[in-house]
């Protein structure tokens, strides 16, 4: 079953009509503004990785994650975090007003004099591993249909479809385990599908086109 979240390549969800990107703003709204730095802030305390922020949004009603602009997502998923974390309490929520009933979590702050050099800095998901590569440019491989009941980076158009090695990446931070607090190192492809391959009958005659997807190596099989 595909999450509400995963809604690329399906029919009749109605017309896209995206902003020029040239005009198009990076917030539509002072309050976008503050969700997107509550998030990196609080993200920095280390109590969770990017995976399990993304799959904290995605976890949801699926009418609330449709009825939700972008941040609101990210306004839902942050709350999420934050009091399974034990980081803020219902009432405080509610309230607005610190809870005393909460332990000091003894964890430090993100400087607003430091933004600027850590966001700039960035960190890399690249890992080690011992773990000899499967696959190399050229295989055909199938990626798997079974859907995990949690984060997957998996496009849903992609299942069960057939495409070619374009690239291996090298070994990456695997994102469906490290939703759930597991950091471990998996090989990661780039994979080129012919888009006729993927939409099929419902493809348009004349428009073929190639679909570039990086996948990890548990989500691929072999041809």
């Amino acid at each position: 079953m595909r999450g509400s979240h995963d809604l690329g390549g399906l029919e009749d969800l109605g017309p896209i009509s995206p902003e020029q990107e040239s005009s198009e703003p990076v917030f539509h709204a002072d309050w976008e503004k503050r969700v997107f730095s509550l998030t990196l802030a609080v993200g920095f305390l280390g109590r969770w990785n990017l995976d399990q922020s993304r799959h904290a949004r995605e976890r949801q009603a699926p009418e609330d994650y449709l009825c939700h602009s972008y941040y609101e997502n990210w306004w839902v998923g942050l709350k999420t975090l934050l009091l399974e974390k034990g980081l803020i309490s219902k009432q405080e929520l509610k309230t607005s007003k610190p809870d005393s009933g909460l332990a000091d979590s003894g964890l430090s702050a993100l400087q607003a004099d430091d933004v600027g050099q850590i966001l700039l800095r960035g960190g890399s998901v690249e890992m080690e591993t011992e773990k000899y590569p499967k696959f190399s440019p050229g295989d055909r491989v199938r990626v798997r249909e079974e859907v995990t009941p949690g984060h997957t980076r998996v496009p849903g158009y992609v299942r069960g479809k057939i495409g070619e090695i374009d690239r291996h990446h090298g070994a990456h931070v695997f994102a469906d385990r490290n939703a759930l607090g597991f950091r471990e190192a998996e090989h990661l492809y780039s994979i080129r599908f012919p888009s006729r391959d993927i939409w099929g009958k419902n493809h348009q005659v004349g428009a073929a086109f190639t679909v570039r997807v990086d996948l990890w190596e548990p989500h691929l099989e072999s041809v």
